[in-house]
């Protein structure tokens, strides 16, 4: 991942500057059936901040877990770019976590149950925990809408294997038992997330980030809901499925 600090950048700005890594997707649907910024159906705006009642962005204040974005797709996006535009006095910070790392210091028995295995990416929930629009939820992973994508993937730029989660909730290792399942993505999970596998940003106004979303996940501290943050984020497309 990237950190670019002091940029000022208008909507058009950014999607210009996401276009030269490629084709960008279209923004996802927020909580409040809404796709888009009227005009720019790239941009996705990530905020508390309500207006005459209604949300003008997605995820609220809360905890975002980790997560690798939009994984739960057959073809998830390669990269992601967050703007900062208002940020809270506390809280709220982003970190990072390295994938390949994650891999590379699996013990070797461990490493050696994840090979071959494919995870199934749960599309119920997104980041913030709330159900996307027009999903019916449920509790079993098995049922749950989403896509099998292998454990562990090789980038196809860089050559390294890595892990390949998605995020926690709801994903299965398809053709285990759901117990068995349930404690070997605990196991992987205990391991990939540790603090010396991951760095943290404390937001500026007019940080621009951008990280690979192949090989890296991200999750982002709860603040204040009283205090306005406001972030413009857009998607590379992804070229081909992951790949074991």
């Amino acid at each position: 991942m990237l950190l670019f600090r002091g940029q000022s950048l208008i909507p058009d700005d950014l999607i210009a500057f996401s276009r030269r890594l490629g084709g960008l997707d279209l923004a996802p649907i927020q909580e409040t059936g809404r796709r888009f910024v009227d005009g720019m159906p790239e941009l996705y705006v990530v905020s508390n901040v309500m207006v005459n009642g209604e949300p003008i962005g997605s995820l609220g204040a809360g905890e975002a877990v980790w997560h690798t974005d939009m994984s739960y797709l057959p073809e998830p996006p390669k990269a992601s770019l967050l703007y900062a535009l208002e940020i809270p006095p506390s809280g709220g910070d982003t970190s990072f976590v390295n994938m390949y790392t994650a891999f590379d210091t699996l013990p070797e028995d461990l490493k050696a149950r994840c090979i071959g295995l494919k995870v199934k990416h749960d599309g119920t929930y997104n980041s913030g925990g709330y159900v996307r629009q027009g999903v019916i939820p449920t509790d079993d992973p098995r049922q749950s809408p989403g896509h099998l994508h292998p454990l562990v993937c090789t980038h196809p730029e860089s050559g390294r294997r890595m892990l390949y989660l998605g995020r926690r909730r709801n994903a299965y290792i398809d053709g285990l038992d759901l117990a068995e399942s349930e404690a070997l993505l605990d196991a992987i999970w205990a391991h990939a997330c540790q603090p010396q596998f991951c760095w943290t940003n404390q937001w500026r106004v007019g940080d621009l980030v951008m990280w690979d979303n192949r090989c890296t996940m991200h999750r982002r501290d709860p603040f204040d809901n009283s205090a306005r943050r406001v972030m413009h984020r857009t998607q590379v497309k992804g070229a081909a499925p992951p790949a074991a």
